[in-house]
């Protein structure tokens, strides 16, 4: 019997950086930022790349930096 080859999706992701804090900033964009896990100067995270995240990071472009695109 034949083995099922395995699929391996390789899903596009974004590196993202907090380069500005958000003191004295607007709640909304507050809850961005931990929405998109980042709440402290120099943080990154790697997001998936999807539509959602992208207007996240576009909303509150002037807090973060995109570092790297994979995928």
């Amino acid at each position: 019997m034949a083995k099922k080859a395995e699929v391996v999706a390789t899903k596009k992701t974004i590196v993202v950086q907090q380069v500005a804090s958000a003191a004295r900033r607007p709640a909304k964009q507050t809850a961005t930022l931990k929405g998109l896990g980042l709440n402290k100067m120099r943080r990154t995270r790697e997001l998936e790349d999807t539509p959602s995240v992208r207007g996240m990071v576009n909303k509150i472009s002037h807090l973060v930096e995109i570092i790297e695109e994979r995928g």
